[in-house]
């Protein structure tokens, strides 16, 4: 469904370990909004919500509610640390036909913008306390 490189599932922990939150999952979303009309959201959370399919990349399991898994099927999340654009988590997304400069919003071929607040659960959309971003 969607995987992680190394660099971000050790990104995470150490996110997750630094916030004193060592058993927290990262939720990671998709919210309508953004210059492209959709917008990429992580944020650590306690518990899966009954909806969500959850991973497991060695002690770090990631929640992905049901209404954003189809939108990313096959992304990969990267954690980028770059001299020019800065660092931060990058999502590779096959769905997206088209994105916003800076990388945190995307557009699909199919779909209209999904409603605003529709995805995620506690830690998740529009909260300020997304992972690295």
């Amino acid at each position: 469904m969607i995987t992680l490189t190394e660099k971000a599932v050790d990104k995470v922990r150490e996110i997750r370990d630094g916030q004193g939150q060592a058993d927290a999952g990262l939720r990671i979303y998709v919210a309508g909004g953004g210059c492209s009309g959709f917008k990429y959201g992580m944020a650590l959370d306690n518990e899966p919500a009954a909806d969500d399919q959850v991973l497991q990349f060695g002690d770090l399991k990631i929640f992905v509610d049901s209404m954003s898994a189809p939108y990313l099927q096959g992304a990969e999340v990267d954690y980028v640390d770059d001299a020019l654009l800065g660092q931060g988590f990058k999502v590779e997304n096959p769905n997206a036909v088209s994105s916003c400069g800076c990388g945190q919003s995307f557009k699909t071929g199919d779909a209209a913008p999904a409603a605003a607040g529709g995805c995620g659960t506690g830690g998740g959309c529009g909260s300020g306390g997304g992972c690295g971003s």
